[in-house]
Parts: structure tokens; C-alpha cells; sequence
């Protein structure tokens, strides 16, 4: 614990310089009438379209906020820049969060949601394809202290594998490094999230399993921000989430125009960019108002809790969530 904090002491000295250079040369100076709001988020793939979608579709700019979004190679190091003061949201897996107000006692909490729910296949190359063929092979995952890194160990346990006892982890990177690794033949097999994973079975990668066979409800990626701050600047946070419920009724309610969109931002093939958007829609993966899967964050806090052999109850979403940000922002946009 206190190698941990002192860890977190370092980090944010570190981040008061980034903060700084953010604020002077990162984020226009001329704007002077809106508000200044960095954002991370922690990959930029098909989930975390929505945020891509308020920044480039102008939603944010109509709420008054002058939004830089910030790409942060992973949730713990987004956590640690929203920490920092560097950006006063982050969006990354909800899990990263938990552990920083459990294991360090930080002042965050979630307003919302963003990837609700497990679109991952499990791919393995010629030689793997069933997951006990997984045993002594090395696995590719996004990260190996959270989000999908714990997803596939859950899986894999489900199946009888143990980890690091029966296969190897392999930190590639999200979804798109995760498939040219498990190409190129660095890693056996990898957890490929929706659309990508479909390309990855199209190119004769073979499907061991879909993730949410095994966890059918998590919630993988939360907006998370410092409470005490959210408190002092309640208007600006309700205009964020105003600005995130426009986004994602967009992408529901634009269908071609919402396709166009994720090929050209998210770099995608226009059937690539289709197949994700018909996936993530039908199957409630965006959460029309920005709202959380309260099933998927009880979850994410029995395998957290597992993971950390914590005992006793296991605490409430209520201790990671404050949705009124959301809630007030939902009043706000039925007045108009």
C-alpha cells in the first residue's frame, strides 16, 4: 500500500508538468469563452467512438466547453493523468478506477459509461483452437493490471486455465496491435474486441470463444472524474454529459452518417466500421444516455475483489458511481 502511494506521489509530480504544458500550448488560448476541459481516454477504438463523436461533431463546443481530448495508452496511466490535474475527466476501465479508491483512497468517482458491456472474441492462431489448447501459450491482452488483461484471465479460469501456472501474458496493446501481433505470430492467441475480431475470423484466425458467453454483464469503460472537483464545478460536468447522451443518440439515430464517421475517425473499413456499429447498437453496448450497467460494475467489483482477496461484502457500485452528473443533464435536455 504505501509503495503504491508513494508511487502515485511520484506520478503526479510528474503530471503537474504535463498539466501545465496542457493548459499552455495543448489547449487554444484564444477560446476564451468557453470552457476548458482536457479529456483522456485511454485507446481510441470502436467503443470509445462516443467521445471522438461529441469532440468532432461539435456537441461539446455547443455546451461551451473547449475539449482537447488527450490519448493516454492505458487506464492506469488515464487515471493517473486525471489524478495528476493534467485532465479533469478520464475515460478508461472501470476497474483502474476502483483500484485507485480502494488500494489508494483517491477522490474519484464515475458519471457515466461508454463501453457497457464485452465485445471480445478470443482468437488463436493454426495451431490453437480450443482453449485447452491454450496451455503454454502466450496470450496478447490490452495491459495486464486491468480491463480486458482480467476479463481473459476470468474467462480463462472459467475454462480450467490458471494464470501465470498454464499460459503466458503478453501486453500488445488494444484490439488493433492485439491483431497484428496474433498475425505476425508474437503471440498464440489474443482477446479481440468487435470489429476487429470479425476481421481476424476472415482471415483464418480461429474463434475459441466469445468473452460473453462466460461474463455476459460488465462495464469496461466508465467517464470518471474527481468527485471533490465534479462538486465545485457541478454546471461544467452536467454539460459534459449533456454533450456524451447527444453523442451516442447520434451514433444510434444517423445510421449511414454514424458508419462514415467511425471508418474515417477510427481508421476502419467501411465494413468494418458497419459490422461494429450493427453489433455495438443491437446489442445496447453504447448506453443512449451515457448511463452505466449497474450489473456490469457489480462485476467488475467481484473480480476486483477477487483478485485483491479482499474480504467482507463487497462494496456497493455507489461507492464508485455518482450518476446525478447524468441524471440532471437527462432533466435538462427533456426542458428544451
Amino acid at each position: 500500500m504505501l509503495q503504491r502511494r508513494k508511487g502515485y506521489a511520484s506520478m503526479n509530480r510528474w503530471l503537474s508538468f504535463v498539466a501545465i504544458f496542457l493548459l499552455l500550448t495543448v489547449l487554444p488560448v484564444s477560446a476564451q469563452e468557453k470552457i476548458r476541459l482536457p479529456i483522456s481516454a485511454s485507446s481510441k477504438t470502436l467503443g470509445y467512438s462516443p467521445i471522438w463523436v461529441a469532440w468532432r461533431q461539435g456537441y461539446f463546443d455547443r455546451q461551451g466547453l473547449d475539449v482537447q481530448v488527450v490519448l493516454v495508452q492505458g487506464a492506469d496511466k488515464s487515471v493517473m493523468a486525471l489524478v495528476g490535474g493534467s485532465t479533469f475527466v478520464a475515460a478508461g476501465a472501470a476497474d483502474a478506477m476502483m483500484t485507485a479508491v480502494d488500494q489508494a483512497a483517491l477522490d474519484l468517482t464515475a458519471v457515466g459509461g461508454v463501453i457497457n458491456g464485452l465485445t471480445h472474441l478470443i482468437l488463436g492462431g493454426k495451431k490453437f483452437r480450443t482453449y485447452e489448447d491454450l496451455r503454454g501459450a502466450t496470450l496478447g491482452s490490452s495491459g495486464l493490471t486491468s480491463g480486458t488483461a482480467f476479463v481473459l484471465r476470468r474467462v480463462l479460469k472459467a475454462k480450467g486455465l490458471e494464470f501465470p501456472r498454464d499460459y503466458k501474458m503478453l501486453n500488445v496493446g488494444g484490439s488493433g496491435p492485439s491483431l497484428a501481433a496474433l498475425v505476425s505470430g508474437r503471440v498464440d492467441a489474443s482477446i479481440v474486441a468487435i470489429p476487429l475480431a470479425y476481421e481476424g475470423a476472415d482471415l483464418g484466425l480461429n474463434v475459441i470463444g466469445k468473452v460473453n458467453e462466460v461474463i455476459p454483464d460488465y462495464q469496461l469503460t466508465v467517464l470518471t472524474v474527481k468527485h471533490s472537483w465534479a462538486e465545485k464545478n457541478r454546471g461544467v460536468v452536467v454539460r459534459f454529459m449533456k454533450a456524451m447522451v447527444q453523442a451516442m443518440r447520434w451514433l444510434y439515430d444517423n445510421k449511414e452518417p454514424a458508419i462514415d464517421f467511425l471508418a474515417k475517425e477510427m481508421d476502419l473499413k467501411p465494413q468494418q466500421a458497419r459490422r461494429g456499429w450493427e453489433y455495438y447498437t443491437e446489442n445496447r453496448i453504447w448506453n443512449p444516455n451515457a448511463e452505466v450497467n449497474i450489473e456490469g460494475m457489480k462485476t467488475v467489483i467481484q473480480i476486483n475483489a477477487e483478485r485483491m482477496q479482499s474480504k467482507g461484502p463487497l462494496p456497493l457500485p455507489a461507492k464508485y458511481l455518482d450518476p446525478s452528473y447524468g441524471q440532471e443533464a437527462l432533466k435538462e435536455l427533456k426542458r428544451r
